[in-house]
Formats: C-alpha cells, structure tokens, sequence
C-alpha cells in the first residue's frame, strides 16, 4: 500500500471574530496535501472503512448533501483529505462535549492547498482538536496501527483542553442565556471574569457574582457567626451555635446547646468538613478534627432535623430550589463498604470528578467525612456489611432533587430576605426543613448558611427534576427591561480615506453628548484624546475600547486584512460603512489577488449590521451598493452623484440615501429631499476641509443621520471639523493649557 507523507499545515491563525467565513470565531488552517492531492477518499483502499470505524459517528454529518449519512456518501464517492480532516475535528470536539456544526474547506489558487475553517469557542481547545484529528486521519490513511483506546486517547486530550480553558458551566448558562438575549460577551480572563454587553453598558459576571454583589456581602457570608447573628436580629430562624477553640470545648458547647449537634467549619463552602446529628462526646471531638482544616474556625450548632435545601436567590426572588438526599448503600454480605459504594454509586453516570457531573464521585481514600460516618457506624472502608444493611455513605451535600416548584411563600420570604440582610445579590440559601412546601416556624426548620458564589449545576443538572432556567433569571437581573448591553459600535472598512472618515463620525457622535472612543489608523481615540499614536485600526485596539467602561459609542475602522487576520472586534454593530473594495494588491498572502474577491471579505461588515442598524453603502460602486440585501437592518446609499444607477430603485422601494445636488448636502428618503441644515456650499466647505472627501462626507453625515443625532447639529459639526490632525490635536492641548479642568474630565 502507498504510504503518504503527513498533510502539511503551513499557517494556523485563529480569527476571533466575525470574518468572511462566519459570525463566531474559528480556526482557520492552510492545508498542503502533498501527494494526497491526487488521492481522493475513494482511491486510497479502505479508507473510508477504517476512518468510519474509528468514528462511527461520522454517519451523522450531513455535509453538503443536507441528511444523515451525507459526509460518508462523499467519502465514498470520494472527497479530498483536507475536506475529510474538517470532519475528523468536528466529531473529536463532539465527542470531548464541546459540540460543533459548522466547518469549510475550499480550495485556493495554488493546487493542492487548501484553507479549513471549523468553529471554535477557544482556541487552545481548537488547536488540541486539530492536533488529534490529524494525527487520527494520517492513521487511517496509512492503515497504522489505530483503535478504540488511541481515538478515547485523542478525546481525552481535547476534552482536557476543554475542562482547563473553557467556562465553568455555572458562568457558561450565564453566557449562554446572554447570547440567546443578543447580548455580547467578552472573556476577560484565562478564568470565568467575562464581560456581558459593551462600554458603558456592560456588567461583569465571575461565576454567580456579578457587579451587584457587595463584598461587604461576601465577607459576612463568609462569617457564618456573624451571619447567624444577623440574620436572627432580623427575625430569620437559625440554629443556636456558637463558636470553639479546641475539641474539647467543642464538647462543652454541644452540651450546652443540647446533643444532637452539627460540628462544622465557619467559613467553608460546599459541606466541606461539615458533620451531622452528632451524639456523643467522641463524634464531637472527631468532628472537629475534620471541620478543623476546612476553615479559620470551628462552629458547633443545633441539629435541626430534616432536610437539607439550597433556594438560589436573584435580584431578591428565589428562582431556583434544590433538596438534598442521605446517600447509603446496601450490603450483600460479600462486598466491602469501597465496593459497594464503587458499584451502587460511583458507576451512576451522573457522577464524576468534574465540575460538569451533578453528583461528585465518592473517594473513600480521601474524603475524612466519610470515614467518620464509616467510623460512628462501627465500619470502615474495608468492612463487610451484612445482606440488607443500609450504610450511610453522606448524610449532606447532595442536593440533586429539584423542588421549587414545592417552596412555599413564607419559605421563600425567609430566604430572600437572608440575602438582603446579609447583602447579596445573588445568595445560594442552605435550610434544613422536614418539608419546604410548609412554613419553617411549625417545623422547626432553619437558614444555617448563606453562600456568595453559589454553585449553579445542582439547578442546570438536577439528578431528579426538571433543570431550572438559573442563567436566564441572572441575566434578566443584570438587564432587565429586555436591554440589550450595547452602545452604538460604527464599523468602517474600506481603503479610501476610511481613517479621517472614522475620525468625523466619531466627532458627531461625541457632540451628541455620547463620551465616543475611535480606533482607526490615526491612532486610539477618547472623545478628542489620542491616548495611542499607533495604528489601531485593528482587532486589539477595538477591544481596547469595548471593554472600557466609560465609553458610549465607537467608532473602529476595520481593513480587510484586520477582516482576515483577526475578525472583526464586535459580533454587531449599528451602523457598517462600507467605501470600496479596493486594495486586493496588499493581499497575496491570503489569496486574495482581484478586487472582485474583495466583495466576500467587506461584506462581512454588512452582515454584522444588527436588524436595527443601518449599512451606509457608496451607491458610486454597484458592487458596494449590491451588498445591501445582505444587510439585515435598514440601508441608506451615498453618492456625488445623484443618479447614480443603485440610487434609483433604493429610492423608488422608500429608501434614504445621501446625495449632492447645487452643490450641497441632500438627505434623501424616497422622493422627499432637503438640504442638510448648518452646512452650506461644499465649494466653501472644502477649501477648510481639504483632507476630507466629499464621499467621506457624505458617508460621515449618513452614519449620524442614521443614529439619530440632530440634523442642525451634522451641519455644525461638520463644518467645524477639523480635517487636519495634527492641526485639532494641537488645538486640543491649547485648550487644556487654557482650562486645565477639562484635561482632568477628558
């Protein structure tokens, strides 16, 4: 058999967002076949048997067919390597649980060099898949040696990847509810900082804490005794405790408060060193012991019987409840306490050491909780329960019965009520009670924790109940009333004079009072602050202001380079500006070689354009103006000359456009025009604004019209405009020299 040499892959770049590919971020590979070129699927002897028993899943992609079983009919009509390998690493990402649907791989002008895309949420997940499905696709091709436990192998690094860079899947509903509202995000950190919306209007989540949550809040959270003391001053029912040095001053406190106790750590999450229904003297003490290094300190407390509940409390409702169940197991006689819980619990496929599994997988080795409840039952790990003895295993910690349905109003009251006594936005509530759907106060039941931070897969992961729409209600809290988390993003690309047009739809938004930051190849802008000399026409500087708090609107100017080397830096804008489609000659690199190639690359800046935005086309180029059925908000066409050919039907169809007729400004809708007020002769106009176009004008006065900002007010500004740069930096130092406060404002 033909033994070929690995597909070779030349350029790996990653474009994190929008491109002419997709609207999300993938990976893009150039691909060189080699001699692979001259053996599709169908011609290199048993591929396709090889490859499909690897990864029998493959007869789920539909590819281009459109069904089931399509990609294996390409395989077997035959499909090049290139093309194969796409669906190699989105089955990898599938199977490691990072789901993926979309891939391409098409062909460029060189024979046998392809470039691949496939979605990816992160890209050091991306690069790992790739890594492992090339390597699983050479093994096919060349029959190597290659089979279950090398593919479980190759899932398990991917999956690796995934559980060490991706979202904890608490911040991951978050995001998720967020994306199914329209809201942005963007990742702040290697960790679960993100960022939902844009500038001005953004809020920042860390797992379940937002910017809402008070770190006063967090610190009495973490003092369970202080907590207790609060809440009961406030008429919240707790369990009487309080706090010890040693164990044997843990005795005497359970003496005290009257057996049965709870021995527990202060400051501890999660049930970690917590111990139940304690009785004697040496149960306190060995409690201690355990709690003891969970925390800085040890409390001991009332037992309250029943059982345990967490309600999640957002923006002041609970939203979400949780009841916890004892865990035991069953003797047979034969089998020792390790292996029954190793068969009766750990092989439940809803356990696992994972922060995705709703139950933990139990370590009998290393969890000293257990052995104490092994050890007040007479047993350890080792020990042979008779036939039909229960063993408890946890008697706290397992909350995977969803109950909110059943909480009752006052037991609700009383639990958002803990939260805003203690300070908390969102609070996950511990209540032990024998039934929550009864008021506490005639059961005896009590809050005996109030957690910042909780833990949000007990409720999207319940191991009995329906999941529970956690991460919508905390998105609906940090945007209520439908907001959406944007500010008006302009997009500009383009090659001719993109820069100092950016710069005038940036100083027309600024003075309709919207505190503007610019990124274009003049450098980065903060209303009239270069803060940056560099070109910032780029994905980094548009960043640079998306996250900025402070910033109301941007302006980013985006070339087709920054298109296909980065993406661009928003996932929608308000209003996409699109100039020409020239400068195809720069762009060899990425096979780009002809102007009409172009129109793929810019419309990218169309299709981000959101349904109520606006694209601003330059109707002087049909190919321009022909974007705009790609645009999913409104359009209004720009041109010197007002009969240009795209003009007409976009004015018969109702349409705006923005024209020059005597020679001045026309704003156009349909077949109603009228000057543009504050702007006179544009013959006068451009012996001051030499640097500026008419077509940037036009272009600049479109943008501003379409964000709504007064008409008299476009006049004005653009007649005072500065054109030069130099020129309005210089004025803008004067003017701080002159009113030094205004310095300190910018």
């Amino acid at each position: 058999m033909t033994r070929f040499d690995d597909i070779q892959l030349p350029r790996i770049r990653y474009l994190r967002g929008p491109n002419l590919w997709t609207y999300r971020p993938v990976l893009e590979v150039w691909l060189d076949l080699g001699r692979l070129e001259d053996f599709p699927s169908n011609l290199i002897p048993g591929f396709t048997d090889r490859l499909t028993a690897l990864l029998p899943a493959l007869i789920e992609h539909h590819c281009g067919v459109g069904e089931r079983g399509g990609f294996i009919q390409r395989l077997v009509e035959g499909t090049w390597a290139g093309h194969v390998l796409e669906h190699v690493v989105i089955e990898l990402l599938n199977l490691a649980g990072m789901p993926t649907g979309f891939g391409q791989t098409r062909s460029t002008s060189k024979t046998g060099v392809y470039r691949m895309v496939f979605r990816a949420r992160d890209e050091e997940v991306a690069r790992a898949a790739l890594a492992e499905g090339h390597r699983l696709l050479m093994a096919a091709i060349n029959d190597d040696p290659f089979g279950a436990a090398e593919v479980q192998a190759c899932v398990d690094v991917v999956k690796g990847k995934v559980e060490d860079c991706y979202l904890g899947p608490s911040t991951a509903c978050i995001v998720g509810a967020a994306t199914d509202r329209g809201i942005p995000h963007i990742r702040l950190n290697s960790g679960n900082l993100v960022q939902l919306g844009y500038g001005s209007a953004q809020q920042r989540i860390w797992t379940a804490e937002t910017d809402y949550t008070s770190a006063i809040g967090e610190s009495i959270a973490s003092d369970k005794e202080l907590t207790k003391s609060l809440l009961a001053s406030c008429g919240v029912p707790v369990p009487e405790g309080q706090v010890v040095a040693d164990a044997a001053e843990a005795w005497e406190a359970a003496e005290d408060i009257g057996l049965p106790v709870v021995v527990k750590p202060s400051d501890a999450n999660h049930g970690r060193g917590v111990s139940l229904d304690l009785t004697t003297r040496e149960e306190v003490e060995a409690a201690f012991a355990v709690a003891e290094p969970e925390g800085s300190d040890v409390m001991v407390e009332r037992f309250i019987r029943g059982s345990e509940h967490r309600l999640l409390v957002v923006g002041g409702q609970v939203v979400a409840a949780a009841r916890g169940e004892i865990i035991t197991v069953t003797g047979d006689g034969q089998a020792n306490v390790a292996s029954l819980i190793d068969t009766q619990l750990n092989s439940d496929p809803r356990r696992g050491v994972e922060e995705e599994y709703p139950l933990d997988y139990i370590d009998v080795n290393t969890d000293s909780k257990l052995l104490l409840e092994l050890q007040r039952q007479k047993l350890d790990a080792k020990s042979v329960p008779e036939a039909g003895r229960v063993v408890v295993i946890q008697r706290n910690g397992n909350l995977g019965v969803d109950c909110t349905d059943q909480v009752h109003p006052e037991v609700a009251h009383a639990a958002t009520l803990a939260a805003r006594v203690v300070g908390l936005d969102i609070a996950g509530i511990d209540m032990v009670a024998q039934d929550i759907s009864r008021p506490l106060a005639a059961q005896g039941g009590a809050i005996v924790e109030v957690n910042a931070g909780p833990g949000l897969l007990m409720h999207l992961k319940p191991a009995v109940g329906s999941p529970r729409p956690v991460g919508r209600a905390i998105c609906d809290h940090l945007f209520p009333d439908d907001a959406a988390g944007r500010i008006p993003v302009v997009g500009v690309t383009g090659s001719q004079d993109t820069a100092v047009l950016a710069r005038l739809v940036a100083w027309l938004i600024d003075l309709g009072g919207r505190h503007t930051g610019l990124a274009c190849r003049d450098g980065l802008f903060l209303a009239r602050r270069r803060v940056d000399a560099r070109d910032s026409a780029n994905w980094e500087a548009g960043h640079r202001l998306l996250v900025n708090r402070a910033v109301q609107a941007v302006v980013i100017e985006s070339g087709a380079e920054t298109i296909l080397r980065d993406g661009l830096a928003y996932d929608r804008c308000h209003i996409g500006i699109v100039t020409d489609l020239e400068g195809a000659e720069t762009l060899a690199d990425y096979d780009i070689t002809e102007s009409e190639q172009m129109v793929k690359v810019l419309r990218t800046q169309v299709d981000v354009v959101l349904p109520e935005g606006t694209a601003v086309l330059n109707a002087a180029d049909p190919r321009v103006a022909g974007l705009a059925p790609l645009c999913d908000g409104a359009v209004i066409l720009y041109a010197t000359d007002p009969g240009a050919e795209p003009l007409a039907a976009h004015r018969e169809a109702g349409g705006k456009s923005v024209i020059v007729r005597q020679d001045r400004v026309v704003l156009a809708t349909g077949s109603s025009e009228s000057f543009l007020p504050g702007l006179g002769r544009l013959t006068l106009w451009r012996a001051s604004h030499a640097g500026v176009s008419i077509d940037s004008l036009l272009a600049a006065v479109a943008a501003a019209w379409a964000l709504g900002i007064p008409l008299n007010l476009i006049g004005a500004g653009v007649e005072a405009f500065e054109s030069d740069l130099q020129a309005a930096l210089a004025s803008l130092q004067l003017s701080q020299t002159a009113f030094p406060q205004e310095k300190q404002h910018a």
